[in-house]
């Protein structure tokens, strides 16, 4: 049931960007700015609340957290679905943000509760394996449904799956008690840090139709600056902030998080913005836009457990380069070889294939590089905020993609905004590179014989789980537990 709840949270974020297209004909006189909150809101609200809501379960309890979680996200989902205008539907998917961010580290938390420490690897493995598995049918099972009952229907089915959850995890769900502590988690934090970054991102996708020099969009790049400071430095000074300056101590962390920050402001532009190409400029239906962009992820899915043993093999640094440059050379072979007219096999699948394998080899050993230098304790912290610089790049590649895509009047003028888009994206892909080049050569998840075939960051997790040392947050966590690492 735990797992149903983290493929439901999966789901949603791969069905929304296929409804995309049916959301800009439903909402026709709003902006593909205004719309791209949609995408945009969910990112914010989820990276913001992540670590805070992992340590809110540890207060609390993970059981009370993820039942609280699976209602808000099925309310936010009702929201979206009956939205009448874009301002209740992205109201709705800020409702669904904050149920996603309670879900899902509360859902690791019941799962590592119920099942003895021999039987934790292949649970918690099952477990990311759902994941994976939403994310790899979520393109071709949201087309089918947007085409067959419209774009309502992507919210609409998280419904069932979030009733079945409820149900039967009332009645199978282990009570796990939580373990309160002197502090609380900063939850004004997550206020300034939000704020900050809806900031940020309305200045950039409102840039251009507003004027980069217009007095709103000064003062959205002013309240971002100002607000990301107090955010900063109140995280400095709260015993349990949302974002713990003191693991950036860490080369490899502060490194792995830098790559996924850079990498994602091109992944979230490049997943949405394939949807909108094939759609607009090649004219595919919803449904076969959803089909032309699946390879991508069952190659992801496919490569992403051996990426994990490379990783382990010969270390995070030449398996994260090699990733890069195919994802690079991917979207560097759609600037030159896409053109107006639809060709499927010849260009489209061969950059889809190649984006799959950079994606496969770049995303799960970077989030095991940000954690690879920390202590087992802080495993769990360091991959929330290893979410979180995901979220929040996303946030503002998404932004971005509103700029360069623009307003088009032609096909072959879109088509160039599209390929301005791809170019935007190798970049982002060279700049983590150059991000991940810092990750210490020598830094490397060794699991011998407890290869269970999981990626580098559960194998590592499992080790901890093993010996008795992972916890799920880390409030009580010493002070001196902090001190020490491979990278310090």
């Amino acid at each position: 049931m735990t797992a149903l709840g983290a493929f439901m949270a999966s789901l949603d974020l791969s069905i929304v960007n296929v409804a995309f297209p049916a959301l800009e004909r439903a909402f026709s006189h709003d902006s593909r700015a205004s719309l791209a909150w949609v995408v945009t809101g969910y990112s914010i609200v989820f990276g913001s609340l992540l670590v805070v809501a992992g340590r809110s379960a540890d207060r609390i309890g993970s059981r009370k957290v993820f039942f609280a979680g699976l209602g808000i996200f099925c309310l936010g989902s009702a929201l979206c679905g009956m939205a009448p205008s874009v301002g209740l539907l992205i109201a709705g998917r800020i409702v669904q943000g904050v149920g996603a961010a309670a879900v899902l580290p509360a859902s690791l938390g019941l799962l590592l509760g119920a099942f003895p420490t021999e039987r934790r690897s292949q649970v918690v493995a099952m477990w990311g394996g759902i994941g994976a598995l939403a994310v790899a049918t979520g393109p071709s099972f949201g087309a089918a449904l947007i085409t067959w009952l419209g774009w309502r229907s992507a919210f609409y089915v998280n419904l069932p799956i979030g009733l079945v959850a409820w149900l039967v995890g009332r009645r199978v769900l282990a009570r796990i008690e939580g373990s309160p502590s002197r502090s609380t988690p900063d939850y004004f934090g997550v206020v300034l840090l939000s704020v900050s970054l809806a900031a940020l991102v309305l200045a950039i996708s409102q840039g251009r139709s507003w004027g980069w020099s217009s007095s709103k969009v000064v003062a959205g790049f002013a309240c971002s600056i100002v607000l990301g400071s107090l955010f900063l430095h109140r995280s400095s000074r709260h015993p349990e902030p949302v974002l713990d300056l003191r693991l950036f101590r860490a080369r490899s962390f502060s490194a792995a998080n830098a790559a996924t920050f850079l990498y994602a402001m091109g992944f979230f532009a490049m997943l949405l913005g394939n949807i909108l190409f094939l759609t607009s400029v090649w004219h595919y239906s919803i449904l076969l836009a959803g089909l032309a962009v699946t390879p991508g992820p069952l190659v992801v899915a496919l490569v992403s457990s051996s990426a994990g043993r490379w990783a382990a093999r010969w270390g995070f640094r030449p398996v994260l380069l090699v990733g890069f440059g195919f994802f690079a050379l991917a979207l560097t072979w759609f600037a030159i070889r896409i053109g107006v007219g639809p060709d499927y096999l010849g260009a489209w699948l061969p950059g889809t294939l190649v984006v799959g394998l950079g994606i496969g080899l770049t995303f799960p050993v970077l989030g095991a590089a940000a954690v690879s230098s920390l202590r087992p304790e802080r495993f769990a912290v360091g991959s929330a905020v290893n979410q979180t610089s995901r979220q929040v790049g996303g946030a503002i590649g998404v932004a971005v993609l509103v700029v360069v895509l623009g307003t088009p009047t032609s096909a072959h003028s879109a088509l160039e905004s599209f390929h301005h888009l791809w170019w935007y994206v190798a970049a982002t892909a060279i700049a983590a590179a150059v991000a991940s080049s810092t990750i210490r050569r020598d830094v490397a998840v060794k699991v011998g014989s407890r290869d269970l075939g999981l990626d580098v960051a559960e194998a590592r997790a499992m080790e901890a789980v093993l010996d008795g040392e992972l916890v799920l947050a880390d409030a009580d966590v010493p002070q001196e537990s902090l001190a020490g690492s491979e990278d310090d």
